[in-house]
């Protein structure tokens, strides 16, 4: 799909803010309302816009832990690797799951309340899945930057 220079500006100011007006933008793109509702309405169905949502910051919901975790299957048959997938998108807890290469077969970021909370979804993710070999954790000393902010040049 061709992304004009317009597209780019729409993209870049909703990325900033998804509940920019309308009107705004279309300021910023020297485009009518009308166009700038329409290719938003067009990036949503082709998928470049997968979704608006709140950026919420987990401390203050009591999440005060952020964990990458690496994990390494026993078996990479497509079955039991769609498996994994669909268990770590089920866990609320995963915020990201990435398919990855490497001596890891997927990488996680997670969050916990605690260790304790993070022990219990460790036990199940991993301990309960026989086809998990092992998993490595680090724990997130700081969030430095936190975002999926596409860049858009």
């Amino acid at each position: 799909m061709k992304v004009s220079d317009s597209d780019r500006t729409i993209l870049r100011m909703l990325q900033a803010n998804s509940r920019e007006r309308l009107e705004t933008i279309a300021m910023d793109t020297g485009l009518s309302v009308a166009t700038v509702q329409r290719r938003i309405r067009n990036m949503k169905a082709n998928g470049t816009i997968m979704a608006e949502t709140a950026l919420i910051n987990p401390k203050s919901v009591g999440y005060a832990m952020t964990f990458l975790i690496f994990v390494e299957l026993e078996h990479e048959r497509i079955d039991q690797i769609d498996a994994f997938r669909r268990k770590a998108k089920a866990e609320s807890q995963v915020q990201q799951c990435y398919y990855v290469t490497g001596e890891s077969d997927f990488a996680l970021i997670a969050l916990a309340r605690n260790m304790e909370d993070y022990e219990q979804l460790t036990h199940r993710l991993f301990f309960n899945d026989s086809n998990v070999k092992r998993f490595r954790t680090s724990v997130v000393m700081d969030r430095t930057k936190v975002g999926m902010d596409v860049p858009l040049g």
